[in-house]
Formats: structure tokens, C-alpha cells, sequence
């Protein structure tokens, strides 16, 4: 048995692995487009595959037993995961990374909006008006970005739009199928793997130079396997942070990690960040910060309302 000191420390570990693993991949990735010109389809291509054989590795350990799932019942779900992964790395390759982290925070309202329009879903007026802030605070930083480009806020819309979809389909279908985000990812990964093998040679070169298969130094290779690697840990620690504690601290923790990721982008990427880009991240902060703790009190007087039931 563990003493609650245990679980404190397993959950520390798992948090810091999670922090490490999220901005080590951020700053990795954009290091292989910006430095490498790496090709973002192919490294998407190396992470889905990679994400694949670790979760092959976790059930053959014993960590999940797979579930068997009809092909056509995960295919929204692949489509949508190789958009959401390709859009976002796009992202981050045409966008300052506080751009970048920034339009992430722009799913939030976004699920709002799907949640209500598509699935009938009512939200308390309190949770709808935090969406101000977020949606203002994105606008400023994108108005008075310097590195403003039209095609990286094209990417950027994109990946929040199917990154939403996404998150709303992948609750909707572990209820659905009545399984967990391991035994879907173990479904979803190999089939958007297949996905991007028959997309790629249509945008990207696949032999010879800038090309998957092409003349790579040894370093650029290790830095390839090991941001699969570590983009591998990052989904594995988010489903054990979740399990382990709620959505809401997994997100919570998500904003800690967004303000040392903006920090890490002026130093070292030399990203340049004005007053006003400053206010507009702080205002998205405080807008994510109030809906947070919206959600948390929302769901706590749910369970006593449960609890309070005879």
C-alpha cells in the first residue's frame, strides 16, 4: 500500500516528467524546423509511429489490455488527430512560440462554442463571459506580434478548429466505445500513421535532400527519434496525470507550463515580446485562470449535490 506521501511523490514525479517532456518538445520541434528545415509532415509521420510502438511496448508489459474496435468507429478520430498534430506543428513552425502557445488557448472557447452548437450543451453565463479575456488577450498578442504572418494565423485557426473537434470527439467516443485514451491512441496512432505515409510524398520529398530519407547528419536523426520520444512521454504522462487526478488539474498545470514556455521562447529563440503582446498574454492568463476555477467549483457542488442525493 502507498501512504499518501507515496502518492505525493509518484504524482511530483509524473507532473515534472510531464513539465520537462511538454517544453522540451516545444523548443525541440521548432529547433528541427528553424535550424534542421526538418520536414513537419515526416516528423509528425516519426512521432505517430513512435507514439505507436511505445503504446505496442505498454500493453505487451501489461500496462492496458487492447480493446477490439471497428476501423470506421475510430476513423473521425485519426483524421482529426493527424489534422490537429499536422496544424499545430505547422503552427509552430510559421509562428513566434507565443503565438503559437497562445492560439492554443483559443480551444477552449472554441470547444465552448462546438459543445453548444453541435451538442445542445448549456454553460453557466460566468464560464461563458471568461472567454472574453482569452479571446481578447489572443487578438492583442496577435495584432502587435512583429513576426505577424497571415499563413502561420491560417495554421494556427486551423489547428485550434480540429484540435477542438478533436478533444470533443475523443470524450465523446471513450464513453461511447467504453474505452480508455491508451486503448484508443492504440487504434488511432498506426491508422493516422497510414494516413500521412499515402499524404506526405504529395507535400513533402521523401528521398534526397529535406527529404525523410535524406542524407541526415547522425545528430539530426538522434534529435528526431528522441522528440518522438519525448512527444511519446508527453501523451503518456497526460493520460497518467489525468487518471491519477482530474482534467482540471492536468489543465491547470497546462498554464504553469504556457508561461515557462512563452519565458523560454523570448530567451531563446530571441522571440521579441511588446508591452502590449505582455498584456495580452496576461489577460488570456486571467481569463483561463477565472475559467478554471469556475469549472473546479462548478464541479465540486456537483458532487455534493450526488453526495446530498439519498
Amino acid at each position: 500500500r502507498y501512504t499518501h506521501r507515496d502518492r505525493l511523490g509518484r504524482l511530483a514525479a509524473g507532473l515534472l516528467v510531464n513539465l520537462a517532456a511538454s517544453i522540451c518538445i516545444v523548443f525541440l520541434n521548432k529547433w528541427l524546423y528553424v535550424r534542421l528545415g526538418f520536414p513537419n509532415l515526416s516528423l509528425t509521420l516519426v512521432h505517430f509511429a513512435i507514439t505507436w510502438l511505445g503504446l505496442y511496448l505498454c500493453q505487451a508489459l501489461g500496462a492496458f489490455s487492447p480493446k477490439s474496435l471497428q476501423p470506421a468507429q475510430v476513423l473521425p478520430l485519426a483524421l482529426s488527430f493527424c489534422g490537429f498534430v499536422v496544424f499545430t506543428n505547422l503552427s509552430l513552425q510559421s509562428n513566434t512560440i507565443g503565438t503559437y502557445q497562445l492560439a492554443k488557448a483559443m480551444t477552449t472557447p472554441v470547444i465552448v462554442v462546438i459543445q453548444s452548437v453541435a451538442y445542445g450543451k448549456t454553460f453557466p453565463l460566468r464560464i461563458k463571459l471568461t472567454l472574453v479575456p482569452i479571446t481578447l488577450g489572443v487578438f492583442l498578442n496577435s495584432y502587435y506580434d512583429v513576426k505577424f504572418n497571415v499563413l502561420g494565423m491560417a495554421f494556427a485557426t486551423l489547428g485550434v478548429l480540429v484540435t477542438s473537434l478533436y478533444q470533443v470527439w475523443v470524450g465523446a467516443k471513450q464513453h461511447e466505445l467504453q474505452v480508455n485514451s491508451m486503448q484508443l491512441l492504440y487504434y488511432q496512432a498506426p491508422m493516422s500513421s497510414a494516413m500521412l505515409l499515402f499524404i506526405i510524398p504529395f507535400f513533402e520529398p521523401v528521398f534526397g535532400e529535406g527529404g525523410i530519407f535524406g542524407p541526415w547528419t547522425l545528430t539530426a536523426v538522434i534529435m528526431v527519434l528522441l522528440s518522438g520520444i519525448i512527444a511519446f512521454m508527453v501523451n503518456l504522462s497526460i493520460y497518467w496525470i489525468i487518471g491519477n487526478t482530474s482534467p482540471v488539474t492536468y489543465n491547470m498545470f497546462g498554464h504553469f507550463k504556457f508561461c515557462i514556455t512563452l519565458l523560454g521562447g523570448c530567451l531563446l529563440f530571441k522571440d521579441p515580446l511588446s508591452v502590449n503582446q505582455g498584456l495580452g498574454i496576461l489577460c488570456t492568463l486571467f481569463g483561463i485562470l477565472a475559467y478554471t476555477h469556475f469549472k473546479l467549483s462548478e464541479q465540486e457542488s456537483n458532487k455534493s449535490k450526488l453526495a446530498q442525493r439519498p
